[in-house]
């Protein structure tokens, strides 16, 4: 990391630039375009829009506390939801508010050509040239300026409030509703970024003094004082002048102070406007220069927007490429098209701003502990997010076009900039809390599957099954019943030509026959667990046990499978895999009188429920250990460890067996090779695919050569589909 920015902004300087930031073109300039929309109720849409930032002023409060430091919005963002919303969420919120300062500037003309006869665009490009040297030169030197043009814009505002107040004619506002919802929401929405610079603070957060305290009393304080100056002041212009005059003028406030003040007056509002357009922008400059600032830090835009002056301590490349597009902004964009696309952002932003903020609380990043914490939590969050979704609908076509245009303009950025160049190991608290919700969810599952009560479980043999196979697959099955309580039925499978008739076929015992009913008979009588045994005769094996296995309702269904695959089912396992009505294990090398450790292994994903059962019900029978591999990339961040750490512990509460876990951080090629080594009987799933080939390859496996151990492939017949399967991969 570069240089720190310099600690000298108190808090009358934070709720000055925060005001300073807010009362500028949404008094001055907005109001009488607003009318047109919502009448009399502009009014009532300009608390509204106070009453929906509040949300994002209370998320952004506690994650500046959490995070003093340059970048605002963005990096916020970007460490809840990881680089690639954070990019977006930087280069938009840059734009925004780099147009809101051009916004101010233009929008102040008007206001200009009042007092002097002169051009107004050379005029505000030299204005925003004077902005960019004061933020080059420093902080301090912004705050203090914006201390003495807030003040004496308030002291204006406060006179025109108390001037203009007893002259208010109620009949003004007679058909207060008569717009309806979709004008006051319509109105809302565009008076929305009036309050976008209430957050703006939190972006020079790194510079700001005891920031645990200045930074929520700053955001809300701020946001409290612009709310009730722009609702009364908003009341005064409806009830002392005409819908028309304020409809039709570029001036609007000016028209309302000439039926409520004296000629004095009149110039002082004038002059408080031109100070408030210029704080306004001055503000913008200052907060939207720390976005490609902070993105440079963090490997999102070049090393160049991170040099901080040797002499004035700021950010100077940042400032500089954020004042040549406010001078661009103001030569050739028309103002409204400003003022509508940063609205929309900003709506755009504050939900994401909120959504973060969930995603922090919800996650485990250990970093995050903010002294200020959002009162209601979640409450208030839900409730921006909601509105701004709401505000969204009634904003207009054109202004969600430009946002989608910046959006991926942003992600474009980030594809060739930062991903193609190895991207940013970092990810998102929001990841992390979706990671936990999974997690969870799994750990919840998995106690169910362990606790059944009750399970049929069906062994499957042929005329060609070893009686030492047969027997252990036997074994196998007892231990799942015994601790479930369940029933064990072996069936040995017969298949006959396809032109013998079955009927005559099962009328008469084969001497095979004879022997496996011998066998049965023995072991039935001799076990505490009910078996029941018999011959299926059929032309098609596959189809006969998947057939008897729902006419039985199986809950298990266990099959032999050899590592050289030359048993007779061999060729059919993957049929029966896919098509049986219950859950499948396939049985290689099974000794269960030796069974001493017992290792599980994920493919980089949570352990499938059914594996940890069957793991559980086979050590709780035999007294073994089970031990769960865990493979994990090397560079793994420390939220994902945290939750991969908790998540196994839940998971060892759920079994009943002594339990130990392994996070192997050479991948799942380590881990099998671990696992091989130190356990006798290994279970994996049979959607690990690399991993069954290893296990039952006939070429010889690195991997696996020289280790005695049984090897259970699990399929469960209730997979997770693809996309969730992906995503539990993809989070864990």
């Amino acid at each position: 990391m570069g240089k720190q920015l310099e600690r000298d902004l108190g808090l009358p300087a934070v709720t000055a630039i925060s005001i300073g930031a807010m009362v500028g073109s949404g008094i001055f300039i907005l109001p009488g375009l607003a009318m047109k929309m919502a009448g009399p109720a502009v009014v009532f849409a300009y608390f509204l829009a106070g009453v929906l930032v509040l949300p994002a002023a209370l998320s952004k409060s506690e994650m500046a506390t959490a995070m003093p430091e340059a970048g605002g919005t963005y990096l916020y963002i970007e460490r809840a939801m990881g680089p690639l919303f954070g990019t977006i969420a930087g280069i938009g919120t840059w734009f925004s508010l780099t147009f809101k300062g051009a916004l101010a500037l233009v929008g102040g003309a008007p206001y200009l050509v009042l007092l002097f006869d002169l051009p107004v665009t050379p005029v505000a490009l030299t204005v925003a040239a004077l902005l960019i040297v004061l933020n080059i030169a420093g902080a301090k030197q912004t705050g203090r300026m914006q201390i003495i043009i807030v003040a004496i814009m308030l002291a204006v505002m406060a006179w025109f409030i108390v001037v203009g107040a007893p002259n208010v004619e109620s009949t003004r506002f007679e058909g207060f509703f008569d717009s309806g919802i979709n004008g006051i929401l319509g109105a809302t929405g565009f008076v929305f970024v009036s309050y976008a610079g209430v957050t703006k603070i939190a972006s020079v957060a790194e510079e700001v003094e005891n920031p645990d305290r200045n930074l929520p009393l700053g955001i809300l304080g701020s946001l409290i004082i612009t709310a009730g100056i722009y609702v009364a002041i908003v009341t005064v212009m409806v009830g002392v002048a005409d819908e028309a005059a304020l409809t039709n003028t570029e001036t609007p406030m000016q028209v309302a102070a000439s039926n409520a003040l004296p000629t004095i007056g009149v110039a002082a509002v004038v002059l408080a406007a031109l100070l408030a357009l210029i704080s306004t922008a001055n503000a913008g400059i200052l907060s939207s220069s720390r976005y490609p600032f902070a993105m440079s830090r963090d490997g999102l835009a070049p090393d160049i927007f991170e040099k901080v002056s040797n002499r004035f301590e700021t950010p100077v490349n940042a400032i500089t490429i954020t004042g040549g597009v406010l001078l661009v902004l103001i030569a050739f964009v028309p103002i409204d098209d400003i003022a509508k696309l940063a609205s929309a952002f900003k709506i755009l932003v504050f939900i994401l701003i909120n959504v973060a903020l969930i995603a922090f609380r919800q996650g485990s990043i250990e970093a995050y502990d903010p002294s200020f914490r959002s009162p209601l939590y979640p409450v208030p969050q839900l409730v921006g997010i909601i509105g701004g979704f709401v505000l969204l609908r009634y904003i207009g076509f054109v202004p969600l076009v430009g946002a989608v245009v910046i959006i991926l303009g942003s992600m474009l950025w980030y594809y060739f900039f930062v991903y193609r160049r190895g991207g940013v190991a970092r990810e998102g608290a929001m990841t992390d809390a979706l990671r936990r919700s999974v997690g969870r969810d799994v750990v919840e599952q998995t106690e169910s599957e362990v606790q059944t009560d009750s399970s049929e479980v069906l062994v499957a043999v042929t005329e060609q099954t070893t009686p030492a196979v047969e027997e252990s697959l036997i074994d196998l099955a007892t231990d799942l019943a015994r601790t479930r309580e369940g029933g064990i039925r072996v069936a040995q499978f017969d298949i006959i030509p396809d032109q013998t008739p079955l009927p005559q076929s099962a009328s008469t015992l084969t001497e095979a026959d004879q022997a496996f009913e011998e066998r049965m008979g023995t072991r039935a009588a001799n076990s505490k667990i009910p078996i029941r045994y018999g011959e299926v005769v059929s032309h098609d094996t596959r189809h006969a046990i998947v057939n008897y296995a729902d006419e039985i309702n199986a809950d298990t269904l266990i099959i032999e499978r050899s590592a050289g695959l030359e048993s007779l089912l061999s060729s059919d396992t993957s049929w029966i895999e896919d098509h049986a009505p219950c859950d499948v294990i396939e049985v290689s090398n099974f000794d269960h009188e030796n069974i001493e450790r017992i290792g599980v292994i994920t493919d980089e994903g949570p352990f499938d429920p059914t594996k940890v059962a069957l793991a559980d019900a086979l050590a709780s029978a035999v007294d073994a250990t089970i031990t769960f591999y865990f493979p994990v990339k090397t560079d793994l961040p420390e939220s994902r460890r945290n939750t991969i750490d908790d998540y196994l512990s839940e998971l060892v509460d759920v079994c009943e067996s002594p339990v130990e876990t392994k996070i192997v951080e050479l991948g799942t090629d380590s881990a099998i090779e671990l696992a091989a080594n130190d356990s006798n009987v290994l279970i994996v799933s049979g959607i690990q695919q690399n991993l069954t080939d290893q296990l039952f390859s006939q070429e010889p496996s690195l991997i696996t050569a020289g280790t005695e151990h049984g090897t259970l492939v699990v399929y469960e017949v209730s997979q997770p589909g693809h996309l969730r399967g992906a995503i539990e991969r993809r989070l864990f």
